[in-house]
């Protein structure tokens, strides 16, 4: 009976060996099926925070600056291309401008040229005035009885007449024109008034004797001329 007893408890014995290390493999299985699911989450959303809190760096004024000029690229472009845009519009100011100064300069040059080239003559017509008054001089000296019986000194007035005419149509072509303003109104102008003498048959302020002719040099007064004018009587 004893022997009974314990082959009855060595194989009971034997059996809980051989149950237990099944019955130890389970319970860790049992656990790790609840446990470790829920720590698994839970280090999962603490990881994503920490890895979150450490993507957003603190934001300075000069990171502020390079993100957005990453964020707009273009934004320097555009600007650049404003810049030009308005550096091609002054270039273009300043080029008109250029181009009207020169031609302002062409046409004052050209003004001036023809101004220089029309008054060249104007000190050596004034020295060929006198020999003209010398020719008048000479020629109002010879009074009309003596051409009229003098032979001779007909002849001599008749040439220096013509020497005078020649000379004038000479003058005339470099447009250096005689000025005999007789019966005109007085023009301060182009004419000198000598004296005055109240005639009342004539307009006051009319010219009534020329003393002296005046010459114009392409339109511009060489020289006045000497006049008499009739004076207002009322004055």
């Amino acid at each position: 009976m004893q022997r009974t007893l314990l082959a009855s408890l060595s194989r009971s014995t034997r059996s809980y060996r051989a149950v237990a290390p099944m019955a130890r493999t389970v319970r860790p299985n049992v656990l790790s099926m609840a446990t470790p699911r829920f720590v698994r989450f839970a280090s999962t959303e603490a990881q994503k925070e920490a890895e979150g809190k450490q993507e957003e760096p603190v934001k300075t004024e000069e990171s502020a600056e390079a993100e957005e000029a990453e964020v707009s690229p273009t934004a320097e472009l555009e600007a650049k291309l404003s810049q030009k845009d308005k550096d091609l519009a002054d270039m273009k100011n300043h080029y008109a401008r250029a181009i009207a100064d020169f031609r302002n300069l062409q046409e004052s040059t050209k003004k001036e040229v023809q101004k220089a080239k029309d008054f060249a003559l104007q000190k050596f017509a004034k020295d060929l005035l006198e020999s003209i008054d010398n020719f008048g001089l000479a020629l109002n000296a010879v009074k009309e009885e003596t051409l009229k019986t003098n032979e001779e000194v007909k002849n001599l007035y008749d040439g220096v007449n013509m020497t005078r005419s020649v000379f004038e149509k000479t003058l005339s072509r470099h447009g250096i024109e005689k000025v005999d303003p007789i019966g005109e109104v007085f023009d301060p102008n182009q004419h000198e008034a000598t004296f005055e003498i109240p005639q009342p048959d004539k307009e006051p302020g009319t010219v009534f004797h020329v003393q002296q002719p005046g010459y114009t040099l392409n339109s511009r007064v060489l020289r006045p001329a000497k006049v008499g004018i009739v004076k207002d009587v009322e004055n």
